[in-house]
């Protein structure tokens, strides 16, 4: 099966939502149609434990750890999901943040 588009779901903290959306907008994603800006955002609770070596966002190394974020979820053109990539992890405040690619099926 063929796939033009992916839907990116990344977990961020709630005050990074505005600056991930518009970058990912200039570089192409979060387009639909003849609308930009496009995306879903959901409150989430993340339970995380860092390891020795690790430098949290939040929370203390060993100790597990609980805290709100945000899922924002977006499409992408597939020839841009790479990119798309490599923007979160420019702006995302975590040390090893969770962005999932998902193909959506041209049907």
């Amino acid at each position: 099966m063929e796939f033009s588009r992916v839907k990116l779901e990344i977990y961020v903290p709630e005050a990074y939502l505005g600056r991930l959306r518009e970058a990912l907008n200039e570089l192409g994603a979060c387009h639909i149609g003849k609308y930009d800006c496009c995306s879903s955002v959901a409150a989430v609770t993340g339970t995380w434990r860092p390891l020795p070596g690790a430098e949290p966002y939040g929370g203390t190394v060993g100790e597990l750890c609980q805290g709100a974020e945000c899922k924002m979820e977006a499409v992408c053109p597939r020839e841009l999901a790479a990119q798309a990539v490599e923007a979160v992890r420019q702006l995302h405040p975590y040390e090893e943040p969770v962005i999932h690619v998902l193909p959506l099926l041209d049907l």
